[in-house]
């Protein structure tokens, strides 16, 4: 075997075996990651507390106060 095909196996083999550590590395940590909630965010007006409720809520009452609030807008 010629240099020129040692050194590109031992290139290609440590490249391979980078991005096989990447993939592995990336599914192991959105297994783990935990998943975004759907749940609305919403801040009352009055008292200022913020809470969630269900996604499909399209005003939702502070459980401080009792003020129906609109959801927070990112």
């Amino acid at each position: 075997m010629s240099a020129h095909t040692l050194i590109f196996g031992y290139v290609t083999l440590l490249l391979s075996g980078l991005v096989a550590f990447t993939i592995y590395s990336e599914m192991r940590r959105r297994r783990f990651r935990p998943s975004a909630s759907e749940d609305r965010i919403f801040r009352c007006e009055t008292c200022g507390l913020v809470y969630t409720d269900d996604p499909d809520v399209d005003r939702s009452r502070c459980s401080q106060c009792g003020k129906s609030n609109e959801p927070i807008q990112f």
